[in-house]
């Protein structure tokens, strides 16, 4: 039986697009799918009992059919929301539809036998939650900003003063208005006098701002550590603001201790890979110098200068167990 690498994403994914072209450049068998065309343009039927403990049957696409017994690895980047295929519905009727949609097709996909998945999303879940991040970083011996997460007016009050300087940071990413468009909140300095009881509304994390000379995005994809530091032209709390045409990126060493730590907090979460937040007070050399911010078990990498390299690291770990399988059944009759 033939052995393939599945790729779980939405239609414009460039990222998922560099790790296909490596496995396309290895010979390695592709099936690419978003679960949200569910429909006449992604049929399935799988069953379980006939086969021994297994889900088996076929999935197949416009252009692709699969049977999910040949699925040795799985790559999840970011598929379309499940709502979003029945966004024509009445809300009760959309909501069920997702919900199903959801648990049965997503339920198999997320429970196939003996693949890799790179990450599995039960793992994302898991570790996507920023107080879990920071505690966990924090237990690994990585220097953590102060950090406050409160709805209390006065509580962020006696934070901000005991501080001096302080940063507001959402927890999530902004959600689609009504004009379906989607937005950000940037990393901004705030301060006590503009504390008043509408922050009992929800929850919000505030940070002692630290006096960083840089940021680096670190990405971890298995074993394999890439570094790149980055300076914002125009010194900007938030780097992402800006024009990324415009940030200076440069390869950087990871000091062995935060290494030691970030492939410690990978296999803590089950994540095979992660990409992690550092704020950086000198040139890098001293543990010291480094300030753990987050890790995004799904993040961005396609735009940073060293993206070949990563995705060739993606393909080795997505395409191994293909090469397992094949030669474990070249063989067979």
């Amino acid at each position: 039986m033939a052995a393939t690498v599945l790729v779980i994403t939405a239609l414009e994914d460039v990222t998922a697009d560099l790790v296909i072209h490596v496995l396309n450049e290895r010979d390695v068998p592709v099936v690419r799918v978003d679960p949200a065309d569910i429909g006449p343009d992604l049929a399935f039927g799988f069953r379980i009992g006939e086969e021994g403990p297994l889900w088996a049957g076929r999935l197949r696409t416009s252009s692709r059919e699969l049977d999910v017994r040949e699925v040795a690895a799985v790559y999840y980047r970011r598929p379309t929301p499940y709502t979003t295929r029945f966004e024509h519905l009445p809300q009760q009727q959309r909501d069920f539809a997702a919900a199903e949609a959801r648990h049965g097709l997503g339920g198999v996909l997320n429970a196939l036998q003996g693949a890799t998945y790179v990450n599995h999303p039960h793992a994302v879940a898991r570790a996507d939650f920023k107080p879990a991040q920071l505690l966990r970083l924090a237990m690994l011996g990585l220097r953590v900003p102060p950090t406050l997460i409160t709805n209390e007016a006065e509580a962020a009050r006696k934070f901000a003063i005991d501080h001096e300087r302080v940063v507001y940071k959402t927890f999530r990413g902004l959600p689609r208005g009504e004009d379906d468009r989607t937005g950000a909140i940037w990393t901004q300095r705030v301060g006590p006098a503009g504390f008043d009881e509408t922050l009992t509304v929800t929850a919000h994390l505030f940070q002692a701002e630290i006096p960083k000379r840089s940021d680096v995005r670190i990405t971890v994809v298995g074993r394999q550590v890439f570094a790149q530091r980055i300076i914002a032209p125009d010194g900007a709390l938030d780097w992402r603001r800006g024009d990324w045409d415009e940030l200076a990126h440069s390869p950087i060493s990871v000091p062995a201790t935060i290494e030691t730590a970030l492939l410690a907090y990978l296999d803590s979460f089950g994540l095979v890979f992660g990409c992690f937040d550092f704020a950086l007070t000198g040139d890098g050399d001293d543990p010291e110098d480094w300030w753990a911010i987050e890790c995004n078990p799904n993040g961005q990498w396609g735009w940073l200068p060293d993206a070949a390299h990563i995705a060739e690291a993606f393909a080795d770990i997505l395409s191994t167990d293909v090469r397992k399988e094949t030669a474990g059944h070249g063989d067979a009759p």
